[in-house]
């Protein structure tokens, strides 16, 4: 779950009061939900994802390609005012995620990005996505997001499946750094990053386009090295 103003990867700033900090849920930006060719390369090592995602399974939820039986939960899950206020916008019709699941294919098996459904423990259907696309050659550096349903904020849902996915994409795919941008006035959001062990690199002045406004966003990174580092801390093992 872009041009830089209306797609691809960054976190969203979600206006819901929670609890504690610990019960954030949040979504990363941006989520590409249009069908528009994107520049990235094709990899040439570690390519079998690209014949199909295996299921990826974590704490009391799993990872998996879409289907387009998905198509009515996430119009469900991802249309909500408080889901979607700053990703791009999302299809408005079952048909409209399914044409965005077929897209999500194909991308796929170009190599160009792959794009997870988040399915939690005693679910069917797709709650929400993650979605890793290439931005340099060789999926050398990729841009990530992370979008779900306001039902499952505060469940854990989304570090379980943030660390899973990120997980599978450097042991993968030959990427060593991966990119997330998150609005900054999305308190929330920016700490889930330091959670995962994303380190702040900078402001990006006017860098998001939502309703007509200009957003400044915080520009976050995780490379390789920092990604394993941070996984001895947490200690989990990821299958």
């Amino acid at each position: 779950m872009s041009t830089r103003s209306s797609s691809p990867l960054a976190i969203n700033a979600i206006n819901h009061i929670f609890k504690t900090m610990d019960e954030v849920m949040t979504n990363l930006e941006p989520i590409r939900f249009d069908a528009a060719p994107i520049a990235a390369p094709q990899i040439s090592s570690d390519a079998d994802w690209t014949t199909g995602l295996p299921v990826l399974k974590g704490r009391k939820m799993m990872l998996r390609e879409l289907i387009r039986t998905d198509a009515l939960s996430l119009l469900s899950m991802l249309s909500t005012e408080e889901v979607a206020k700053f990703i791009s916008p999302p299809p408005t019709t079952p048909q409209g995620f399914e044409r965005f699941i077929q897209w999500a294919q194909r991308e796929r098996q170009a190599g160009n990005q792959f794009t997870l459904g988040v399915v939690p423990e005693g679910c069917d259907h797709a709650v929400g996505l993650v979605q890793v696309r290439a931005i340099a050659p060789r999926f050398s550096v990729a841009e990530w997001g992370f979008a779900v349903g306001s039902p499952f904020w505060g469940t854990g849902l989304f570090l379980a499946s943030a660390r899973t996915a990120v997980d599978f994409a450097f042991q993968h795919t030959d990427v060593n750094r991966l990119e997330a941008r998150a609005v900054v006035q999305n308190g929330r959001g920016n700490g889930a990053l330091r959670k995962l062990g994303a380190v702040q690199e900078g402001i990006l002045r006017g860098s998001l386009l939502k309703n007509g406004k200009y957003l400044d966003q915080i520009m976050w990174s995780i490379v390789s090295k920092d990604w394993y580092q941070a996984k001895a801390i947490w200690g989990a093992e990821i299958h």
